[in-house]
């Protein structure tokens, strides 16, 4: 009689005692020849098996112990991982997510407070925060497996207005979005990591809608992302967009101050409308020039509101020109045939303190070449009305 313990992708030690092997089937190699006929590789570990959770019954003899894998022939074991800038300042929790995917949040948290996670020997909360240099002891998880998807394409490097070894600033162009999902196979995110496969991290600090064109931060650091957030949260991230929407914008300075409320249309599709039981959202908007049947507005973001420039103006009676959500959807076919065919939106300006050093930095990012044709084709007709 033997015991064995099998160690699979998913994580788990299973102990199968009693199991009994007749001469015979030994002799015959029936067991070699399955194990070659499969994926699957079982061998002996060259270290001790650190197995807390096997207990009573299902203790074993760890000179008998042995381990199964389906994933390119490795070993599953525990894992001693050594935290390092890019992911310091990360919670625990969102650390093991991160690192093993596809594991579910249930089985994260009952191996936190299990104590089968151990960092630097020492059980931790959910809520510690790792430092650069602190040990992390991680079980054998389970891990679904994932679907072959094709990799996100280089394509043309996506212009860098600022970069540093903790961010970097891109000038994102339209009809892009920032991240895969919904349809998208891929964005701004997976296409940066293929053409930057050097860089151990990289992570948006905030998103852009797929139409909307400008300034982007993408951190490079835990510690920066972190940061980065709570300054956003707490509004020390200054953003201003530029705007055109029709009619006669009056006021030179204007304040909105309106809740915003998400919400599923009956299509399952996202959107966002003004409403008393919404969450608090400002904007404030500067007139920077008019015409006879348009306005160009700077917007300053106070909050940081999904769609919130699009739905505060709208709220107003001036949606955005080529809004193809909350838009005058006869307007956008008659500007679309006078040459503007995407969501008049830019991220012009960005200013904020360094996360790390807290040097200030600012940027600008001029309009679009075919948002400024537009502006222009309006001059031309301005003057043509006298």
């Amino acid at each position: 009689m033997s015991k064995w313990v099998c160690c699979v992708t998913i994580g788990a030690f299973w102990a199968l005692d009693g199991l009994q092997r007749s001469s015979r089937e030994r002799s015959s190699g029936l067991i070699a020849s399955s194990l070659r006929a499969s994926p699957v590789q079982m061998f002996r570990p060259a270290f001790d098996v650190d197995a807390p959770h096997l207990g009573g019954s299902d203790r074993v003899n760890r000179a008998e112990v042995y381990f199964m894998t389906m994933i390119d022939g490795k070993a599953i074991a525990v894992r001693h991982e050594r935290i390092d800038d890019a992911a310091a300042g990360q919670r625990i929790d969102n650390y093991l997510m991160r690192i093993a995917k596809g594991v579910p949040k249930s089985h994260v948290y009952r191996i936190l407070r299990s104590g089968e996670v151990r960092v630097n020997g020492r059980r931790v909360q959910q809520t510690y925060r790792l430092a650069e240099g602190d040990e992390v002891r991680i079980p054998p998880v389970r891990i679904a497996q994932a679907e072959r998807s094709a990799p996100a394409p280089a394509g043309k490097p996506l212009p860098v207005v600022y970069e540093d070894d903790a961010l970097l600033v891109i000038d994102k162009p339209s009809g892009k979005a920032v991240h895969g999902g919904s349809g998208v196979s891929y964005g701004v995110i997976e296409q940066l990591r293929v053409q930057r496969p050097e860089l151990r991290m990289l992570e948006l600090a905030h998103r852009l809608d797929r139409e909307t064109s400008g300034l982007l931060i993408v951190a490079k650091k835990r510690s920066a992302l972190t940061a980065l957030h709570d300054m956003m949260r707490e509004g020390r991230v200054e953003k201003r967009y530029l705007t055109l929407v029709p009619g006669r914008w009056a006021n030179a300075l204007q304040h909105v101050k309106a809740p915003l409320h998400k919400y599923l249309t009956a299509e399952g599709e996202r959107r966002v409308r003004v409403s008393e039981d919404g969450k608090p959202a400002h904007s404030v908007m500067r007139l920077v020039r008019r015409w006879r049947d348009y306005s160009l507005l700077e917007v300053e973001l106070k909050t940081g509101r999904t769609h919130q420039i699009r739905v505060h103006l709208a709220h107003l009676g001036f949606p955005l020109c080529g809004d193809d959500k909350y838009g005058d959807f006869a307007l956008n076919k008659r500007l679309e045939a006078e040459g503007l065919k995407r969501m008049f939106l830019h991220a012009a300006m960005l200013s904020f303190a360094h996360p790390l050093t807290g040097e200030v930095l600012s940027f600008e990012a001029a309009l679009p070449a075919e948002l400024q044709a537009f502006l222009t084709y309006l001059d031309i007709q301005e003057r043509g009305h006298g």
